[in-house]
């Protein structure tokens, strides 16, 4: 359990700080995600702008994201039971969709940017670059991303909120989880995508407070009892 409990708060530290400074940096950089509302050509041609920067930083946000795997197992290993396997399982589920999601950045994109620059190949291209952009960013990586890792928040509080989470970072825990699924309504409600950011910076200081408590934990007794009855 103690060993679990630092890894896991390893794997969610470097998580949090991870996505914080890729989407610091593209924000800056690429505007992003704001650049995604405008015309296909002006993402694209912004991409090419600052095309190492960009792809390095997506690589960053990938990375970042699958960090929710390892992090889960080891929570799952903590929580034990079937309230453990359903952490694991959750927390590989939100990594894999959200780096599928990611990966187009990396992978796909940068060839979609350069056959666009050729007059004869720019609707295709474009054309391309919008079903990527539907199928794998907004379906995948960011419906079920948000789903999941919704999911994910609210069994961890679950597992911990009896023995090591205060009160505070319990509520913290549940509103981060409930302001995050708001995310899978945005393709209809657009002010959701207000409230999900805001879950995400939520989200992303609360994994950083737990991991503190998880390592506060590891140091004095076993961080959780048999939470199997929960």
């Amino acid at each position: 359990d103690r060993r679990d409990a630092r890894r896991a708060a390893t794997a969610l530290t470097l998580a949090s700080l991870l996505a914080i400074a890729g989407f610091t940096v593209l924000g800056s950089v690429f505007e992003y995600p704001q650049i995604l509302d405008e015309p296909t050509a002006d993402v694209l041609a912004l991409f090419r702008e600052h095309q190492s920067t960009v792809t390095a930083w997506f690589a960053v946000l990938a990375l970042g994201s699958a960090l929710l795997a390892p992090a889960g197992i080891w929570l799952g290993r903590i929580a034990g039971g079937s309230l453990g396997r359903w952490i694991a399982g959750l927390g590989i589920a939100a990594a894999v969709v959200q780096v599928v999601g990611l990966q187009r950045w990396v992978t796909l994109v940068p060839g979609i940017a350069e056959d666009a620059l050729d007059p004869a190949q720019r609707g295709d291209a474009e054309d391309r670059f919008e079903l990527f952009h539907t199928v794998l960013g907004q379906v995948v990586g960011e419906t079920l991303g948000y789903a999941f890792t919704a999911a994910f928040t609210v069994l961890v509080v679950v597992a911990l909120r009896r023995t090591v989470l205060p009160a505070w970072l319990t509520v913290t825990g549940y509103a981060a989880a409930g302001l995050i699924a708001t995310g899978v309504v945005i393709p209809v409600l657009e002010p959701a995508g207000l409230t999900n950011f805001a879950g995400y910076v939520v989200w992303c200081l609360w994994l950083v407070a737990v991991s503190v408590v998880l390592v506060r934990a590891s140091r004095r007794t076993p961080v959780v009892g048999d939470v199997r009855g929960l």
